[in-house]
């Protein structure tokens, strides 16, 4: 479990998401397993790659960013 105080300077953390956004769709930001791998179509390759939404937290006195992608 975390804590709801930012590690930089114990200011409130706010659950939040990073959106992605596309030509045509907005979701949220995946963590994908391995390193990337080019693919022509889409960018990068995904077949048979764990995937896992990730949740950011964010303090709202300094700013900084603390993501995770559970599983």
């Amino acid at each position: 479990m975390r804590s709801n105080s930012c590690p930089k300077c114990q200011g409130a953390m706010t659950e939040g998401f990073i959106l992605d956004n596309g030509p045509n769709v907005s979701a949220v930001s995946q963590w994908v397993e391995g390193a990337p791998r080019k693919s022509f179509w889409s960018g990068v390759k995904l077949s048979g790659r764990a995937q896992h939404p990730i949740q950011t937290w964010r303090c709202g006195r300094c700013g900084f960013l603390e993501s995770y992608a559970k599983g």
